[in-house]
């Protein structure tokens, strides 16, 4: 290609005539991650497609002209690489669909009455009607960058990107209010001054402001007559052979960049947001996460960890610290105080003493069990409670943290007394777990051989659980003939054991074939709820290891599932015994996390795996997915787990994962359990088919009642419950409340502060699901063509 050629090719880039169709993607075009993987612009600098990430693949908008892919659009963005048979199709029905598997596909971009899409030489990727007339734009979906003529329209925000190389959501946003204000702050933050740490401070300019971008880097705000309000970025920068773009980046500063395109080089940086405070990298809240703050003095990304405190995830200093160390009560003295000076954090207090020194401000929060860290300035104690936030070193700011740290007297012994201690204790142990099992297994031996009655078989719970043959399950069941229901990974029978003088109905769940997945979702079971004993948990009396068949043993629930009477009009449940059966629910996430050994994550918490027993009393079940931590371990990695729609977001996005998934599962069924509905029903009002979005407004607009159908209970009982559903839901772990917590102000015994609006993310998440039920019933021509 010659330089006239190319000049001109990148003039066309720059003026609005590459608005026109450049580049044509009939309906019936695939893209795959292998073979035919991009729809490039007729320039060939941007492409649309897949690009590598990780071990697999994502896609979106790439600048595939020059050596480094610069991605500059990500499609759904925050569900994890896909890889295997995958095909990107622009379908007959006018949709932009990706087909996982034969019967699986999720949505990329909605519009009917499609007829063709391009890649324009701007980088934005539109779809057209018959008329040419543009119908979806991936510039008016803007994910972290701007590319040059596209605006950040009033009421949109750019969300930032894990890391350079991981584009699903990061923490942090810039918004385009509504009051004409550029903002920045935290993802999952209120959009208030004490939240952000940029603004353009353009308050008041008018409600239909815009960010505007340039071709020779000019970023600058206009109102709706067109006046420019401030420019941001003076531009005037040379265009030829060079193209910019606008990004927030990870670290949460947004930036200017450049590139030369015909020169192998970097990016350049030619403005950047805090130009205000030279190299203050510690300017965006929440850039070391929970627990953490940032110290300029530190290399690279600057961050520390309070003491006492450590990573949560190596290299991602957004997921914040977590303690090192058991918390001691602090009522045996084994606590201590550690400083860190010159550290500023969002005050969050819950006590405040006046002209006090920082001895007595380290005294009152030793003394005191709830206090957990106190910033002392200027006379003025502030108690506070994990975890704390938004925390940076300012030498020139004389505010103290005193985090109270646990300690121990086996820490003060010297090492060698500690393995000396340590190894006895274990020799005991093991001699004393020798003896007992043996005592137990002649028990238990002899018990089984008394019950024993003519070849019958019989049942005592005492001894549960019970082993076993396939052949008396087969008969127990009278041929696996009553079936309960029937899960992804099995099928429940009703059968009967006698049990003394009388007869005992108990459930059979048998796993179908015996795949990798189902052995070890057999093996869970056992492990887990064999060893359970609660109320509200469902009893494993006995099981079948026999050959290749595989089944479980439990104790019958007469009424069926949570889902049965909670979605099936005549039997629902009056208001007291939704909030009883949501506590006793409660109950039974407690006994798990807290009070198992080792401490439990169910993982799948949802209505349909919420038994009810004669007396409508709930007990969890299925335990095929739960997870358990070691005893030293509070959180843990593993592939998503549960059902769509009760999954918590850090599932997707590869951070470890915490009991705090079964308090958002909670929180998604409890306004179920409010509403009696479905938390998506595409069979309502749209405003209403999202349950915790309509919730939400309802709470907004002070009419709680229409999500009880106007139902006679109690409004303050009604508006606590919905309060902890959204306090549930957040999108960030480590705000949403223990299930202890959530058992407390259920109950009425703390205070409930008005929760933030629930995560963007699950709302996403939701369209998706809503779009594919929209799909379904639709003509099966586009299933077809798949």
């Amino acid at each position: 290609m010659d330089f006239i050629t190319l000049s001109f090719l990148l003039s066309a880039f720059f003026t609005a005539s590459a608005q026109q169709i450049q580049s044509n993607v009939s309906r019936g075009s695939f893209l795959t991650p292998t073979t035919n993987s991009t729809w490039l612009s007729q320039s060939g600098l941007f492409a649309f497609g897949f690009y590598k990430q990780g071990n697999g693949y994502a896609f979106g908008i790439f600048m595939a002209g020059i050596p480094e892919n610069t991605v500059v659009w990500t499609a759904n963005r925050d569900d994890p690489p896909v890889s295997g048979d995958v095909a990107l199709l622009f379908a007959t029905g006018g949709r932009l669909v990706l087909q996982l598997a034969k019967e699986q596909v999720a949505v990329v971009a909605a519009s009917f009455g499609s007829a063709s899409a391009s890649m324009l030489n701007s980088g934005n990727f539109v779809i057209y009607n018959s008329n040419q007339e543009i119908i979806w734009e991936s510039f008016e979906h803007p994910t972290d960058t701007l590319l040059p003529g596209q605006r950040l329209l009033a009421g949109q925000e750019l969300i930032s990107s894990m890391s350079e190389t991981q584009h699903s959501s990061g923490i942090f946003r810039l918004k385009m209010q509504n009051d004409g204000n550029l903002v920045q702050y935290l993802v999952g933050t209120p959009d208030t001054a004490p939240f952000s740490f940029y603004t353009s401070r353009t308050g008041g300019s008018g409600d239909n402001v815009t960010l505007n971008f340039d071709a020779d880097a000019h970023l600058y705000l206009l109102d709706t007559t067109g006046f420019n309000i401030r420019n941001l970025m003076d531009g005037g920068f040379p265009t030829e052979d060079t193209i910019y773009l606008m990004r927030l980046d990870a670290d949460g500063i947004f930036l200017i960049y450049s590139h030369h395109l015909k020169q192998k080089e970097d990016w350049s940086i030619e403005w950047l947001s805090s130009n205000d405070v030279p190299d203050d990298k510690c300017a965006p809240k929440g850039l070391c996460g929970f627990n953490g703050y940032c110290d300029l003095n530190v290399q690279g990304v600057g961050c520390k960890c309070l003491p006492g405190f450590a990573s949560v995830n190596q290299g991602d200093w957004g997921s914040g610290c977590e303690r090192d160390f058991t918390a001691e009560s602090c009522k045996n003295n084994k606590n201590t105080m550690e400083a860190v000076p010159n550290t500023v954090w969002e005050n969050n207090n819950y006590s405040v003493l006046i002209s006090s020194t920082q001895e007595n401000c380290r005294e009152a929060c030793l003394q005191d069990c709830n206090c957990e860290a106190a910033l002392f300035k200027d006379g003025v104690c502030t108690k506070q409670r994990f975890p704390l936030r938004f925390g940076r070193r300012l030498q020139r700011d004389s505010t103290v943290a005193l985090i109270k740290v646990g300690t121990s007297i086996d820490r003060n012994l010297p090492k060698e007394d500690i393995i000396i201690v340590s190894v006895s204790f274990v020799a005991f142990a093991l001699i004393v777990l020798a003896i007992s099992g043996i005592a137990i297994y002649r028990y238990r031996v002899w018990s089984y051989k008394r019950i024993s009655n003519n070849g019958d078989i019989v049942f005592r719970e005492d001894f549960a659980p019970k082993s076993f043959t396939y052949i008396e399950l087969e008969k127990v069941t009278d041929g696996f003939k009553e079936e309960l229901g029937r899960g992804a990974f099995g099928t429940v029978y009703k059968g009967a054991i006698r049990n003394g003088d009388s007869e005992k109905n108990v459930a059979v769940k048998r796993l179908d074939k015996l795949l990798a997945e189902r052995e070890r979702e057999f093996h869970t079971e056992m492990k887990v709820i064999g060893r359970t004993h609660h109320k509200n948990l469902v009893r494993l009396l006995g099981y079948c290891h026999d050959g290749p068949n595989r089944l479980l043993v439990y104790e019958f629930m007469t009424n069926g599932s949570l889902a049965d009477i909670l979605f099936t009009p005549e039997k629902q449940p009056s208001w007291d015994e939704r909030m009883e059966i949501a506590l006793n629910i409660g109950r039974g996430i407690l006994y798990l996390h807290e009070e198992c050994e080792p401490q439990i994550i169910h993982c799948d918490i949802k209505p349909q795996n919420i038994l009810m027993d004669e007396n409508r009393c709930p007990k969890i079940s299925d335990f095929g997915l739960a997870k358990l931590l070691k005893a030293d371990q509070t959180r843990t990695f593993t592939d998503i787990r549960g059902t769509k729609g009760y999954v918590a977001p850090e599932w997707h996005r590869k951070r470890p994962v915490t009991v705090k998934v079964d308090v958002y599962s909670f929180g998604i069924m409890l306004l179920e359990i409010i509403c009696c509905r479905k938390s998506v029903d595409q069979n309502l009002p749209e405003e209403e088919a999202i349950l915790e979005e309509w919730a939400y407004q309802c709470f907004e607009s002070g009419e709680l009642g229409r999500l009880v159908n106007n139902e006679k209970v109690d409004k303050r009982q009604l508006e606590r419950m919905v309060k902890v559903g959204f306090w549930c839901i957040l999108d960030e772990p480590s705000l949403r409340p223990s299930i202890k917590k959530v058992l407390l102000m259920l109950e009425g015994t703390i205070d409930i502060p008005a929760p933030p609006c629930p995560t963007s993310f699950l709302k996403s998440c939701v369209m998706d699901m809503l779009a594919k039920f929209q799909l379904n019933r639709t003509t099966n021509a586009c299933q077809s063509e798949l």
